[in-house]
């Protein structure tokens, strides 16, 4: 197994383990992101019922608009904020995070604080 299957196998070990212990509900939904190194992407989902709610990325229109680029932890909580908007248009106020096998720092981080900013509890 080389460097990189290495990475990616103990990310996929890392989302199994938190993933086992956070399971999204109408009431309470899960708020999942997902981390490349050219973006970032959230979406509030219902694992109850198997949909997303509303979604957020550095490739979508309204984040494209406010001009700065996908790479960064100033785009992160922009898209916090833009996913949590949406949320609470949709009528969800509370969330559980899913870090997604991610540390909890830097990009992740930065995109938890905007949704708590923006109106999001968890």
């Amino acid at each position: 197994m080389n460097k990189n299957q290495a990475k990616r196998a103990g990310l996929k070990r890392r989302q199994r383990r938190v993933r086992s212990k956070i399971f999204g509900t109408a009431e309470r939904p899960r708020l999942s992101v997902h981390r490349t190194n050219a973006h970032i992407y959230a979406q509030v989902v219902n694992d109850a019922d198997g949909r997303t709610i509303c979604s957020a990325s550095t490739l979508s229109a309204e984040f494209r608009a406010t001009g700065k680029l996908g790479s960064n932890k100033d785009a992160a909580e922009v898209v916090g904020r833009l996913v949590a908007e949406r949320a609470l248009e949709k009528g969800v106020t509370e969330v559980r995070f899913d870090r997604g096998g991610h540390i909890y720092h830097g990009r992740v981080k930065a995109l938890a604080d905007g949704a708590r900013n923006a109106g999001l509890k968890f």
